[in-house]
């Protein structure tokens, strides 16, 4: 294991999974970590992911982004850039460049980002990519501007959703988990963050 994958490794240890599905997908990207030359690699066929759901604390909505590709609304987040090695700074990175939202914070305010979520998802042929699987690590942020988001792409829109429209509005089982937990965090830390 690489001293730049220390940073997953701590968060893993801090994380405890909810089900024993999600215990399974953390030891697979433990694995991962301790086996592979780099996890965030986008040429092996199981690398690591960062992702975030972006909250409105006053509001109590979502931002879901729709992905083309897979045809269905999910949450904003990606691929980890070259040298990138922290979970939660990919997110944060990969939220701000997706959404254009630059007040974008840890939700609840904790001066770290959650980790929400750790799960395996599987991702189909396209775009020149062969089928693979996504390691991803999901995060919760807040922004206290929500009219402020702008879609990166025109073919990528963006909208602000309440937690039970955008559970209806994904086709993934593992991003409605992920809802329902961002909406029990909201619930139990009251409008943490910012708020407008």
């Amino acid at each position: 294991m690489r001293t730049a994958d220390r940073p997953i490794v701590e968060l893993l240890e801090r994380y405890a999974p909810r089900n024993a599905a999600e215990a399974a997908d953390v030891a697979r990207v433990r694995a991962l970590v301790e086996t592979a030359p780099d996890p965030w690699l986008r040429s092996i066929p199981l690398h690591v992911t960062a992702s975030a759901l972006i909250v409105h604390p006053g509001s109590g909505r979502v931002l879901m982004r729709h992905h083309p590709r897979l045809r269905t609304w999910l949450q904003v987040g990606g691929h980890g850039d070259p040298g990138e090695s922290v979970p939660a700074e990919v997110a944060l990175r990969e939220a701000r460049e997706e959404t254009g939202l630059v007040d974008l914070v840890p939700c609840p305010d904790t001066g770290e980002a959650a980790l929400v979520q750790v799960v395996v998802v599987s991702v189909p042929e396209g775009g020149g990519e062969p089928a693979h699987e996504h390691a991803d690590l999901r995060f919760v942020l807040a922004t206290a501007e929500p009219d402020r988001a702008r879609p990166e792409h025109p073919d990528a829109p963006l909208r602000w959703m309440t937690m039970a429209e955008a559970r209806e509005a994904t086709a993934e089982a593992n991003v409605r988990e992920a809802l329902r937990r961002v909406e029990a965090l909201l619930t139990t830390s009251g409008p943490a963050g910012p708020a407008r």
